[in-house]
């Protein structure tokens, strides 16, 4: 048939990764190109094949009904089926994070967790070459570097995706050929997130502009992602020397990279540290002197000697107990809370018995402030009001009990706000730097 032949990349691709087969689970929604996954699959000899539906509880009944279809699909062809599920929308809610990332990682925490319990080689996702070009251009809007334009990894541990050179097109040809059927989500038609618009609106400018533009985009992401692969091998060995020399030593693209590997190994990972931060550690260290501040609590000074040292402040600071009249220090900061009103501070009231702390923040932290739209993550409203990484690490939170009371920039949470039939005491924050009372 033609459109196996036209599945060529993909069974190339299989043949790379599993020359011998293996036992794979397969990730299906339900729609076109992962029921053309899951057939596709169950063809391939050497291969033991099961599925996997992860129901994000988005769309009601709709949901349900999507579950039962694969479900149902796989019962009639004998194909061993997992099913999963999740509160998207609270996920969401308490992580600060866009329903699309909820839903995202819910699903692949229970692909990872499926596949580890029972005992398979890899996992498999349906992402093809249109998916990859929309990231792409995703990437390109938010102003990426070359690891964005690589877009899609066809590998990323144990998960693999044996499509991303292959096209919708050639998928739904592949569909009718082989009278796959499949459920449609109605949410792919609305253009109410940046990848049904660039979908709907802007690829197929492109194909009109060259029929080939999302294979072309596929192919140079492709290409992308094997200079990355080059450039943060030669960057790794830049940041293993760990001295200014080396970084500066380095091409200027080979030194960014290598001062983020060595930001992000004491950091625990690359979160929230960019390319501006890669420039202040190369700065500092063309300037021979001074200090910088990273994000994840991650220091860099220059010493007497010209020596770069990294180090990473032990976040045990965080907790400190307090009470009224007293005064206490967390980094730069000094947090002070009295009963009386001196005339400055914030004003925060209290149920009886509360014991107080301060600490710095948590990923979990939630605030509910003056003036916006509900509970928020404190990472989220530090980065409304212009505070950067670096700076929030280092910002002192007020507790009462585990929960932020208050804190240094922000202000006061509207649970604490003052009450009539509450105790209020008074809490400022100094940094000790500036000699500001903020």
């Amino acid at each position: 048939m033609a459109t196996m032949s036209e599945l060529r990349q993909a069974r190339a691709f299989l043949d790379s990764h599993f020359p011998r087969g293996g036992r794979v689970l397969c990730a299906v929604s339900g729609g076109l190109d992962s029921m053309c996954l899951l057939h596709f699959m169950l063809g391939r000899p050497g291969f033991s094949v099961a599925a996997a539906h992860f129901n994000h509880r988005l769309r009601g009944e709709r949901s349900d009904a999507d579950q039962l279809f694969v479900e149902e699909w796989c019962l009639q062809n004998r194909v061993p089926f997992f099913v999963g599920e999740g509160d998207t929308r609270k996920r969401a809610a308490a992580w600060g994070e866009s329903i699309e990332e909820a839903a995202r990682n819910l699903r692949y925490e229970f692909l990872l967790q499926t596949a580890e319990e029972n005992g398979f080689d890899a996992i498999l996702t349906a992402h093809h070459a249109g998916d990859n070009a929309e990231t792409v251009l995703l990437n390109l809007l938010r102003g990426t570097g070359t690891a964005g334009l690589g877009g899609i990894p066809p590998v990323r541990g144990n998960i693999y995706r044996p499509f991303l050179q292959v096209s919708r097109e050639t998928l739904g040809a592949y569909a009718a050929e082989n009278g796959i059927p499949h459920v449609e989500d109605e949410t792919n038609e609305e253009d109410d997130a940046a990848r049904n618009i660039l979908r709907h609106r802007v690829l197929p400018v492109l194909e009109e502009l060259n029929p080939h533009a999302v294979a072309n985009i596929s192919r140079a992401a492709a290409i992308a992602a094997e200079d990355n692969v080059v450039l943060d091998s030669m960057a790794a060995e830049a940041a293993e020397k760990a001295t200014s020399q080396a970084l500066l030593e380095a091409p200027e693209t080979v030194g960014r990279r290598a001062a983020l590997q060595m930001l992000g190994k004491l950091a625990g990972g690359r979160k929230d540290l960019t390319a501006c931060h890669a420039g202040m550690l190369l700065e500092l260290c063309r300037k021979g002197r001074g200090e910088a501040d990273f994000p994840q609590n991650v220091h860099a000074r220059i010493d007497p000697q010209g020596r770069l040292i990294l180090w990473k402040q032990d976040k045990a600071l965080e907790a400190r107990a307090i009470e009224a009249g007293r005064r206490v220090r967390l980094g730069n900061w000094e947090v002070t809370v009295t009963e009386e009103n001196l005339g400055s501070g914030f004003a925060v009231s209290l149920p009886e018995g509360t014991s107080l702390t301060v600490t710095a923040w948590q990923s979990g932290d939630r605030m509910r402030l003056a003036g916006s739209r509900g509970s928020r993550s404190v990472k989220r409203l530090c980065a409304e009001r212009g505070i950067s990484p670096a700076e929030r690490d280092g910002l002192p939170v007020l507790r009462a009990g585990s929960v932020p009371a208050a804190m240094a920039l922000l202000g006061v949470d509207l649970d604490f706000a003052p009450r009539s039939d509450r105790k209020t005491v008074y809490v400022k924050f100094y940094q000790n730097t500036e000699g500001e009372t903020v």
